[in-house]
């Protein structure tokens, strides 16, 4: 039985770019994902295609190809996918680390990447220790001239702020939220003064309480294999996992006193503000209702 987009959808959801696939990973005989409720055949490599199952028949998305994935959306974006400039530089490392599903809402899976406070206590003698767990004063910003959030003058104290550092170190952070369902990270690089690594998270949103996280890095680095540097990735994000999974409610809150927010919630008050303005609201508690199995996980 084809599916189509459920009524309750809101534009500005529809209207989105979402990476759904690596492009090396399309299998020669093609795949099928899902987006927002809607199954998606994906078939091709070099010129690959998305088709949506829909009730009114099977509908072919538009597409774009753009850090080694497939991109395609059900609207009608008005932006092009996110502009990552570090991607273009000649020298740094492509390093796509898979695919992980993740039993809660997209836009919980991105505010959790936004929030520091919780890396003594998840991510311990990595990204931080509960020795030192204050979260110091940033500031965070809706940036108008180009819609997209950012946080900056964030530092932290880490054990092992990357795979190639040498001991602690004190770590300078900037968050950049580029789309309601893409962020980047730009933190100190260990080998360069002048330059940033940079870790990208595109979150594919399956159902309102199911999505696909896909972790891509763009770093300085000489020394690491790819197989290492993927591995010291994968186990920051499936510590991350285990939360977020456990967190109740599994859609993002977005009424007001909901959550008791703290200095430390800038980002997150600053990311739900923007949602809430956008009328974006799939994966939150004002978005379609979860499904019975999400609400029985």
């Amino acid at each position: 039985m084809t599916q189509a987009c459920p009524p309750e959808l809101d534009q500005a959801t529809l209207d989105q770019w979402y990476c759904i696939q690596n492009l090396a990973e399309i299998p020669a005989a093609g795949m099928t994902t899902r987006l927002l409720g809607v199954d998606l055949d994906l078939t091709g490599r070099e010129s690959p295609s998305v088709v949506a199952q829909e009730t009114a028949g099977p509908r072919a998305l538009p597409t774009r190809q753009r850090y080694g994935y497939l991109w395609s959306t059900l609207g009608n974006p008005n932006t092009d996918v996110p502009d990552i400039p570090e991607a273009d530089e000649a020298d740094r490392r492509y390093v796509p680390c898979g695919v992980v599903k993740v039993r809660s809402s997209a836009p919980r899976v991105i505010e959790n990447f936004l929030d520091m406070a919780h890396f003594p206590f998840v991510h311990t003698d990595i990204l931080g220790s509960e020795e030192h767990p204050e979260v110091e004063k940033y500031k965070c910003e809706i940036r108008r001239d180009v819609d997209e959030v950012w946080a900056t003058d964030c530092v932290f104290t880490q054990p092992q702020a990357a795979k190639s550092a040498q001991g602690a170190i004190q770590t300078d952070y900037i968050y950049r939220v580029t789309t309601p369902f893409t962020v980047l990270l730009y933190k100190t690089c260990p080998i360069s003064d002048s330059r940033w690594d940079v870790i990208g998270l595109f979150v594919q949103p399956m159902e309102p309480g199911l999505c696909r996280a896909h972790p891509v890095m763009f770093l300085l680095d000489e020394e690491n294999s790819d197989a290492d540097l993927i591995a010291f990735q994968q186990v920051i994000f499936l510590q991350d996992r285990i939360i977020l999974e456990n967190q109740r409610p599994l859609l993002l809150p977005l009424e007001p006193r909901t959550e008791t927010p703290t200095r430390a919630d800038a980002s997150s008050i600053a990311y739900r503000r923007w949602l809430k303005e956008k009328g974006c609201v799939y994966g939150t508690t004002l978005g379609p209702a979860l499904n019975a199995g999400d609400q029985a996980a």
